[in-house]
């Protein structure tokens, strides 16, 4: 097993923050002189059918710590799934049935394992507890955390302020969470930025209970393709596990070359030097930045595909782009600068649309599509200093090449 800080390195790697590092100094030295493994928990409501790309950045955390020796607690929320939990949220969520968990859990293991070593992997559901919980049971969990101390929560006071409801139920969800760690006997739980009043009320539970507090580290989120907001199926900015591989591959290669670095960070498996030769090499121009982002992109295809299909889209993105399946006469033209610039805007001066009215209209009916993966968004911003290959219909291209 590797030293005390040799570990802490490759934890803190991309960690936002690390609830007490003194604490989790102390986890691991003890952990190295017992031989015992320290006990990694994170967990997973089964909300929606498949996981995104910003879902597995507590997945590669979690199998850097699988790596290190130390058991993995993969927790399906299928009690807590049927609650909805009220991070981020402006309003209740609807409650999900029992077989809608169910359904959607189901799923989510053969997508987890993609990155998990499924022989390391412990899977917990958290209704294996909570269903045994009575009405007492219940009352005497609520008996443990105040009113006030829940309604500090940003959520919640922002609710409130704006005369919206906050449910009753609704304040449980921490709770229950929190038991969750009393239950598992955490040492460690990971979650995201978003996740920080939950995961502190995991410490505030299992003190409450006698048991020693975990160690919180929350992980950054995601932005999407879109480099502004987080990665979002709803938001049309996410990349699926599921993804086909040329789609993945695509989307990968639309993101901004800053963005790319970020993924990297938080994606891939390369090490931590590794990734700053590559950030070196590209500052001095040795490096071009297109290169590291194909790197990337095969990495991370082949990750939740193979690698054969990876380089295939690789190859696919290659010619579509640069070499056969253009028209000879395809118009060019230079990027705007490094500002964003509104698709429709680049549509109508380009002469691809009439006017921005009648470009919001063929993207609505599917009809243009970036890098060859068709968008629906027609707020998109395309990155500036960027090549984009731009198809409007069956016949229209514009390919925008980089300063």
């Amino acid at each position: 097993m590797l030293s005390v800080q040799d570990q802490l390195k490759i934890i803190r790697r991309g960690a936002t923050e690390v609830i007490d590092e003194k604490e989790l100094a102390a986890q691991l030295e003890k952990s190295i002189k017992t031989g015992r493994p320290l006990r990694v928990k994170a967990g997973f409501d089964p909300t929606a059918p498949d996981l995104h790309l910003g879902h597995t950045v507590l997945l590669q955390k979690m199998k850097q710590f699988q790596d290190l020796g130390h058991e993995v607690i993969f927790l399906i929320g299928d009690f807590t799934g049927m609650i909805g939990d009220p991070t981020g949220k402006s309003e209740t969520r609807k409650s999900l049935t029992h077989e809608e968990v169910k359904s959607n859990a189901k799923t989510y293991l053969d997508q987890v394992f993609k990155i998990l070593d499924k022989s390391k992997t412990t899977v917990a559901y958290n209704s294996e507890w909570m269903n045994k919980f009575s009405s007492v049971d219940m009352i005497g969990l609520a008996s443990r955390y105040t009113v006030a101390r829940m309604l500090e929560r940003d959520d919640f006071q922002k609710r409130m302020a704006n005369h919206l409801p906050v449910s009753i139920h609704e304040l449980m969800y921490p709770l229950i969470q929190g038991y969750d760690s009393v239950a598992l006997k955490a040492d460690v739980e990971l979650g995201g930025t978003d996740q920080k009043f939950n995961l502190l009320v995991g410490r505030d539970m299992q003190r409450s209970y006698g048991v020693a507090p975990q160690t919180v580290i929350t992980m950054p989120l995601l932005e999407g393709t879109d480099g502004v907001q987080k990665m979002s199926k709803s938001l049309g900015n996410s990349i699926g596990v599921l993804d086909p591989p040329r789609e993945m591959f695509g989307k990968i290669m639309s993101i901004s070359d800053e963005l790319m670095w970020r993924y990297y960070e938080l994606l891939s498996d390369i090490t931590a030097d590794e990734l700053d030769s590559l950030k070196s090499q590209a500052k001095a121009g040795e490096l071009n930045p297109k290169n590291a982002k194909v790197r990337l992109a095969e990495e991370i295809v082949s990750k939740y595909h193979t690698a054969q299909t990876s380089a295939a889209s690789a190859m696919e993105f290659e010619t579509v782009f640069k070499k056969k399946g253009l028209p000879d006469d395809i118009p060019e033209a230079r990027t705007w600068g490094e500002d964003a610039r509104w698709i429709c805007k680049v549509l109508t001066e380009h002469s691809l649309t009439e006017s921005t009215s009648a470009a919001r209209r063929l993207i609505q009916a599917g009809a243009v599509t970036v890098n060859g993966q068709k968008i629906s968004d027609k707020d998109l911003q395309l990155e500036g200093n960027q090549d984009h290959l731009i198809k409007v219909g069956k016949k229209r291209f514009l390919k925008i090449t980089a300063n």
